[in-house]
């Protein structure tokens, strides 16, 4: 199973969205592909200041130790990309599929980051079975979302969201290694959001399919 988006104390502190922030992710951008593609030692040393810089800068901006910023970035290497984070949205009788998170309790539709070696499908699938028990077959692309657009809570990556319909084809409703529990929820009655993953805004322009299959693919 892959790894979900790490736990708040680890990267989010600030609510909302603040102009810094994401220009602090454009500088560790600028400067991770500078270490990447420049052969000047000079220039290197002096992306390598740069990177250090943000850091720094994303360490004062969020709860993270500048100590744990390395950590957060192992995996960070190449050309700098946004994340992208996958949700499989399972309609059922005018109702939405829900899993409760382990980490905050809290409530969003199954998925997380996208998987090395699957496609968005398979990882809506795969997501939609480890956490909430149901085989389903990925139907239709309803949304691409940049998260920046939206409510969230301040992260440090830069995120594209895809929600990727999904119809039944088997399984039972049960929770998984990393979920509490699974519903189906109306719209109109949503538990708390956990919203570093889903906010009400979306779950309205998702319910939007719901009421019209023929809605064309959402996106920003």
């Amino acid at each position: 199973m892959h790894s979900k988006h790490p736990a708040p104390n680890q990267t989010e502190a600030i609510q909302g969205t603040h102009p810094w922030l994401e220009w602090i992710k454009q500088v560790y951008a600028i400067a991770q592909w500078g270490l990447t593609y420049s052969k000047d030692p000079f220039d290197l040393e002096r992306y390598g200041i740069l990177h250090d810089l943000s850091n720094q800068m994303m360490a004062d901006f969020t709860s993270m130790n500048l100590e744990r910023m390395p950590e957060l970035f192992t995996h960070e290497i190449g050309y700098a990309t946004p994340k992208v984070d996958i949700r499989g949205v399972v309609f059922q009788d005018g109702k939405m599929l829900m899993v409760q998170e382990n980490w905050d309790r809290c409530w969003s539709l199954p998925g997380g980051w996208a998987d090395i070696g699957l496609s968005p499908a398979e990882v809506a699938a795969k997501e939609v079975f480890e956490e909430a028990g149901l085989t389903v077959k990925p139907v239709k692309l309803l949304a691409v979302w940049d998260k920046k657009f939206f409510s969230h809570p301040a992260s440090a990556f830069h995120v594209y969201k895809l929600f990727i319909q999904c119809e039944i084809l088997g399984g039972e409703l049960a929770r998984g290694l990393e979920s509490l529990d699974v519903r189906f929820f109306s719209p109109d009655e949503l538990p708390p959001l956990s919203e570093q993953r889903i906010t009400r805004e979306q779950i309205d322009l998702l319910a939007k399919h719901m009421q019209d299959p023929n809605r064309l693919t959402d996106f920003n």
